[in-house]
């Protein structure tokens, strides 16, 4: 009955018996991909397949125990002529090592070292990486969990008052964290820590900040620590401090000296819950942009970072399903 019809619209609408064929034949593709599960055109599939199926790829993450920490407390004051002071945070006893005029070339051929030839777990093993490419050194003796200030200055005698301009090949200062007890290197993975620090100068007028932070393996890696983009309220110090003149200014900097990051404005974000749903805690970390902005319920439905419209490549959670029970019920 349906072929008789067929053949009855055919005889006075050609162009309508076609136009139905074609309309069958897509809405059968449409149905044979989505049942093998290849890709299917998007107008062919609801929602929830469509949330399904751009979930984005999950990293592999190892979980560590960094026993260092540093900050500049005071960098409007730091320069090279007046010194810096650094505060150590330390799970156990450690050793600051500071290196004045560190050569660039040589500390990253150490850092090489460190993976292929011999572990820097001392301050001599850095030393002697080094061949004492350096001004001048100062060493303290951290505590475990101590807290205190610790001054560190280029004597009067080196008559150094700038590094000369930029791109340089000595690095105004590096601090060196190592484990005091040959103990507790057998206990932690992270065995020693580099931080690369800019010190102002009459020629390079940058604020004091850390540059990069290297986290030294046991194992022969090294990382690179990086900040990460929160879309709440965090203990950082806040830019307000400076006027935006300072800030273009060491933008400006920065971007001259390559070492400029597209650093994303989340001043307006002042809460803890996720900036989709507002709602769920936010726990994951996308890459290679490094905002954490998400919670466990939006993460799958985006492939976009919603904060600054980049592709995610990968994700990874701060914490698992586990531990937020586990904080929830200890808040209760």
């Amino acid at each position: 009955m349906a072929a008789v019809f067929l053949v009855i619209l055919y005889e006075y609408s050609p162009l309508f018996y076609i136009t139905v064929v074609f309309v069958c034949f897509l809405v059968t593709s449409g149905l044979v991909l989505g049942w093998f599960g290849l890709g299917v055109p998007v107008i062919l599939r609801n929602s929830e397949e469509t949330g399904s199926s751009t979930r984005i790829l999950k990293k592999r993450m190892r979980q560590v125990k960094n026993p260092f920490g540093l900050e500049i407390p005071h960098p409007a004051t730091a320069s090279v002529t007046r010194g810096i002071t650094l505060t150590p945070d330390c799970l156990e006893d450690c050793i600051l090592t500071c290196y004045w005029g560190c050569s660039v070339q040589k500390l990253h051929e150490a850092l090489q070292k460190h993976v292929y030839c011999f572990r820097i777990k001392t301050p001599q093993a850095l030393e002697d990486a080094l061949y004492s490419e350096y001004l001048y050194r100062q060493q303290y003796f951290i505590k475990k969990n101590d807290k205190e200030e610790k001054y560190c200055q280029l004597p009067e005698d080196a008559q150094v008052v700038d590094f000369g301009p930029v791109p340089r090949s000595r690095y105004p200062l590096i601090a060196l964290l190592t484990l005091a007890d040959e103990e507790d290197r057998e206990i932690y993975d992270i065995i020693s820590m580099v931080a690369v620090i800019h010190v102002p100068d009459e020629s390079y007028r940058l604020s004091c900040r850390i540059l990069y932070q290297y986290l030294l393996l046991a194992q022969g890696q090294y990382h690179d620590l990086k900040q990460l983009f929160m879309s709440a309220n965090s203990t950082a110090p806040s830019s307000s401090d400076t006027s935006p003149g300072e800030r273009s200014t060491d933008r400006s900097l920065l971007e001259k000296a390559g070492l400029a990051e597209d650093e994303p404005e989340l001043h307006e974000e002042n809460s803890k819950d996720c900036v989709v749903c507002q709602n769920g805690t936010v726990n994951w970390v996308l890459l290679p942009c490094r905002h954490a902005c998400l919670c466990d319920g939006c993460i799958k439905y985006f492939q976009q970072c919603p904060m600054c419209r980049q592709f995610v490549q990968e994700s990874f959670p701060l914490c698992s399903k586990k531990e937020q029970d586990e904080d929830e019920s200890a808040r209760i």
